[in-house]
């Protein structure tokens, strides 16, 4: 029978080590990687040879793992994500973003109708996100004071193993190598610029404040996570976000394929998957400094995040 294993980066006290972690929903332990390579990144660079050799070594992942020893999995390379992309959640923001003068069943049933044809097209709407902005599962988040509206946004992430360039559908996932989680934070009022309306989404200073993505505990291989994970985020112990990938309007499958006809996906390289609905400008609560999120998606752990004020 096959242990499921998951890669981690860990500090032992000395220095911070790629890691092989088992157990990871019950009392985690882990071996050092450092014989194999430096780094989480280094590992992926030659995925299929590593596969084979994590295989033979859960036996040897006995060392308790603590939570405090767990930092940023790795740093990857190219980031890209999917924006826009849980029928429900654009929905929402269809009609939070209305003009007050237009009823919300007309707003609604366009957004539907708009889903629907998206849904059919099957393109992805990327764009690009800073490493800089990465930090751990655990570490805290501070807010920017330039900004009033931060919001969540917990998705699925993938990260790729095998290059990956103008690949179709159809062999997208054989690039994957890893699952984890990140929550995509996000500066609500700094997303349009009012100075440059015809210009649209500004992404880049409404995403990538440093600390803006945390990203992790795991990495978890592709074998490891069931079809359709159920990504669940909780403030401060109430429920905001909880969905399955199901909702999603372009799979995995789709992402990887868009990205890679602009780019070469390269080992370590980070895609984003989009975020289901819950965010907080839907529910008409954003964070606060002392706001507590945990994060959860199925088979890939979890994350605790603290808000703390600039």
């Amino acid at each position: 029978m096959v242990t499921p294993f998951a890669l981690a980066t860990v500090t032992d006290g000395t220095a911070e080590r790629p890691a092989l972690v088992v157990d990871l929903d019950g009392a985690p332990t882990w071996r050092d990687l450092s014989d194999l390579a430096p780094t989480v990144h280094a590992l992926l660079q030659d995925w299929d040879a590593a596969l084979r050799t994590l295989y033979a070594l859960t036996d040897e992942a006995t060392r308790p793992l603590e939570q405090d020893q767990i930092r940023c999995p790795f740093v990857p390379g190219q980031i890209l994500q999917a924006g826009a992309n849980y029928r429900t959640h654009v929905i929402e923001l269809a009609v939070k973003h209305a003009p007050g003068d237009r009823p919300e069943s007309e707003v609604r049933a366009e957004a539907t109708a708009a889903m629907e044809r998206r849904t059919t097209e099957s393109e992805p709407y990327l764009f690009i996100g800073l490493p800089s902005a990465v930090t751990g599962p655990y570490d805290d988040v501070v807010l920017p004071a330039y900004s009033r509206q931060h919001d969540w946004e917990l998705e699925l992430a993938a990260v790729i193993g095998r290059e990956a360039f103008r690949v179709d559908r159809a062999h997208a996932l054989d690039h994957v190598a890893c699952y984890t989680i990140a929550n995509d934070l996000t500066m609500r009022d700094l997303v349009f610029r009012r100075d440059m309306p015809a210009i649209g989404t500004d992404w880049y200073r409404a995403k990538n404040a440093p600390g803006f993505t945390p990203l992790g505990p795991y990495l978890v291989p592709v074998e490891f996570v069931p079809e359709h994970p159920r990504i669940r985020l909780e403030l401060n112990g109430a429920v905001m976000q909880d969905e399955s990938t199901k909702d999603m309007i372009c799979d995995v499958a789709s992402i990887v394929a868009a990205a890679s006809r602009t780019t070469p996906l390269r080992p370590g390289d980070l895609l984003l998957t989009g975020s289901p609905a819950g965010n907080g400008i839907a529910h008409g609560r954003l964070l606060r400094p002392g706001d507590i999120m945990t994060g959860t998606i199925t088979g890939l752990g979890g994350q605790r995040t603290r808000v703390v004020a600039p």
